[in-house]
């Protein structure tokens, strides 16, 4: 979606974010002074600022902020794979450097449309965002942070932060916003060489998000891993700063690792807990589980003798399951421990920057950073306007099938096909693909369907709005665009006994190809309004920070008319149906969510009862099953001795109530222990449950 961390929708959040989407997660935010002038008086100066949007060193877009006297006008737009917010807004700083006035309107990268309004008189403000209105009066200077504004507000809420004697400040809304500051650096562009500065702006959302100011205190950059907006004529220095983003969040996340991960020394044995046994899909009699090292070394009677040297962990009659699969992932190093938190403890990322996942892979195995086990899937997306830049763009079928054999040799257990690619590619590319036992798997390119590649080769389908949009789209229309999203509304009028659906489903079971549905995104994409929390997150957004609960209750799509809320609502109901029929069908289904895991993955899982899925079954298949899938089942998926120390504890039993893997005490991922409870508010999130008590040897 590309919003800034201060504005995230959802916790899969930042990474950020999507689905069908496969970006990864940074700006919407807005607004102040001109370049190079005194900041108090840059807005009556005059003057224009421009700045370059670049995605993994691409220039898909601009920022232009203008100023006139008394204002700031803002207009920030970019188009990646198809789509991109459209944002124009307007500022009024007050005397006391506060904004007292904000407007901002456009739509969304999804296509809701922005209408927000902020407005301080005296001591009384009030506000209108896709949320609802609201209103207050100020006891103590505060900023209003803006829901849907564009990165440029970055340069307003530091200046009023530096202005402040401890550079924090009350956030309208809700919470605190604090800016601390980082390192000064040298840049060299067209505007000659300068120093400018680094800051982390935190408080009110998951992870700090970090932009530079000039020696003016002007706004210069917003930089992400992947996604950076820099000052017109300072490009070339896009690939160094985004490097400095993903170093300052290593750096954040090390030092989590360093305080709270645990690595006991000696063995450690946990009492008293019943496992999951995906064999029987149901759990054992009580029972204890000795880790040593990174392996399970033994299970064995709760009323063995104690072992010399172990410490003791009270499993107090809980559940330990196996690390869970999260089978749709775009991993960042913002989501990695986020994921281990939840139970996440392998994905298979569905395309990436290839670079800069290989690095974050090389930190999470040598124990640098948190993060799970990663299976690779090599992207490649072919060139048009509308492309994804992503893994491998190519524009010819030679560059296709090179591009496929460079992700063989073993890295690499699939290539995905997206959007933009020549459909007239695709054969010989899944037969280079098949010769060097990758599997292939993809979204359906433009001007083709999913009978077609079915018929070419595909193992594996993803999304399963690329399959069903076969069923209602008109020939030539262009799904490169949000069509492949807005044209779920004609599902509702689908009649699913015509024979065209019978074609491709049976065609599926016949060519056994599996199906990637990422349920959980597409319940938000159809079912989240404006004003009213998402329901795949009312179970847990009253732990998040003020800023995740406010996205929460933001829609994605546009939904203009009733016309739009009941069919986008009932295109949901239509999704289940037809996943229904593929499992009646045997064709094997995969979790996953594209939304970046974490609690959105324990949504995904719960969906599936809607399909018919007992939680049993759930577990079994978000287990041992995705283990087996990826030819990974000797090592894991379940808990048995000699296996890799991947599990996480419980107090409740989620084979008679699913939503109880919502509530996890303890992970063990490669034998290094994590409490929840105490690495949550380091996310500014409330823990849900308290850890397990952990009785260290006498030396």
């Amino acid at each position: 979606m590309h919003r800034v961390s201060l504005t995230i929708v959802s916790l899969a959040l930042t990474a950020v974010l999507m689905a069908c989407s496969e970006s990864t997660s940074t700006p919407e935010v807005a607004v102040a002074p001109a370049a190079s002038q005194d900041p108090s008086s840059s807005a009556e100066a005059g003057g224009t600022e421009s700045f370059s949007i670049l995605i993994a060193g691409t220039q898909v877009g601009e920022l232009e902020a203008e100023h006139r006297a008394g204002s700031t006008q803002v207009d920030y737009e970019y188009r990646n794979n198809g789509r991109g917010p459209t944002i124009n807004e307007s500022v009024v700083i007050g005397e006391n450097g506060l904004p007292s006035k904000w407007t901002v309107t456009g739509a969304t990268t999804f296509g809701n449309k922005i209408d927000e309004q902020f407005v301080l008189t005296g001591g009384d403000a009030s506000w209108k965002d896709a949320t609802g209105a609201g209103n207050t009066t100020v006891a103590e200077p505060s900023i209003y942070v803006a829901q849907d504004a564009s990165p440029y507000a970055l340069s307003i809420y530091a200046r009023a932060l530096l202005a402040d004697a401890d550079h924090s400040m009350p956030v309208l809304p809700g919470g605190t916003l604090k800016l601390d500051e980082i390192e000064k650096i040298r840049v060299d562009g067209e505007g000659g060489e300068m120093e400018v500065t680094s800051y982390a702006l935190s408080g009110v959302d998951l992870n700090p998000t970090y932009f530079l100011l000039d020696q003016d205190d002007a706004f210069f950059a917003y930089i992400s891993p992947r996604f950076a907006i820099i000052r017109s004529g300072y490009e070339a220095e896009d690939e160094r700063l985004r490097e400095l983003s993903t170093e300052y969040a290593a750096k954040r996340f090390e030092g989590i690792q360093q305080r709270l991960a645990r690595n006991f020394e000696g063995p450690v044995r946990i009492n008293n807990v019943r496992i999951f046994d995906p064999a029987t899909q149901a759990l054992t009699e009580p029972v204890s589980v000795v880790v040593a090292g990174n392996r399970i070394d033994n299970i064995m009677p709760v009323d063995s003798d104690p072992l010399a040297g172990a410490v003791e962990i009270d499993g107090a009659g809980g559940t330990l399951l196996a690390g869970f699969y999260e089978m749709h992932a775009h991993l960042g190093q913002d989501n990695g421990l986020l994921n281990i938190l939840a139970g996440v403890t392998s994905v298979r990322d569905m395309g990436n920057n290839n670079e800069v996942l290989t690095e974050l892979i090389g930190k999470i195995k040598s124990g640098r950073l948190a993060g799970p086990r990663v299976t690779r899937s090599g992207f490649i997306e072919g060139k048009s306007p509308f492309s994804s830049n992503n893994g491998i763009i190519v524009d010819s079928e030679e560059e296709a099938v090179a591009a496929v054999r460079s992700y063989s040799g073993g890295d690499y257990y699939q290539i995905k096909i997206y959007n933009s690619m020549n459909p007239d590619w695709v054969p010989a590319m899944i037969k280079e693909a098949h010769a060097n036992d990758l599997k292939v798997a993809g979204h359906v390119p433009a001007f083709s369907n999913a009978d077609a590649m079915i018929a070419a080769g595909y193992d594996e389908m993803t999304h399963i709005n690329q399959v069903m949009l076969g069923w209602v789209l008109e020939e030539g229309e262009d799904t490169r665009t949000l069509l492949r999203l807005t044209a779920l509304k004609r599902l509702p009028a689908l009649d699913m006994d015509d024979p065209a659906i019978a074609v491709t489903i049976d065609a599926m079971v016949a060519n056994h190809v599996a199906i990637d549905p990422t349920l959980a995104i597409h319940e938000t994409l159809l079912r989240s309004r404006n004003g009213t929390i998402a329901p795949g997150v009312v179970d847990y957004i009253d732990h998040m920070p003020v800023e995740v609960q406010r996205g929460a209750k933001t829609a994605w799509a546009d939904i203009s008319s009733p016309e739009d809320d009941v069919a986008y609502w009932q295109a949901f109901e239509k999704i289940i149906e037809t996943v229904t029929l593929m499992r009646d069908k045997g064709i094997m289904l995969v979790p996953g969510t594209d939304l970046g895991g974490s609690f959105s993955y324990h949504r995904e899982l719960e969906l599936y009862q809607l399909v018919g899925m007992t939680a049993p079954e759930i577990l079994k298949w978000a287990t041992y099953d995705m283990a087996a899938y990826l030819g990974q089942e000797d090592q894991l998926g379940s808990i048995e001795v000699g296996k890799l120390a991947d599990f996480f504890l419980i107090p409740g039993d989620p084979t008679a109530d699913l939503k109880a893997i919502k509530t996890i005490e303890m992970v063990v991922k490669d034998g290094t222990f994590y409490f929840p409870s105490e690495i949550y508010p380091e996310f500014g999130i409330r823990p849900f449950v308290d850890a397990p008590e952990v009785v260290q040897p006498d030396i």
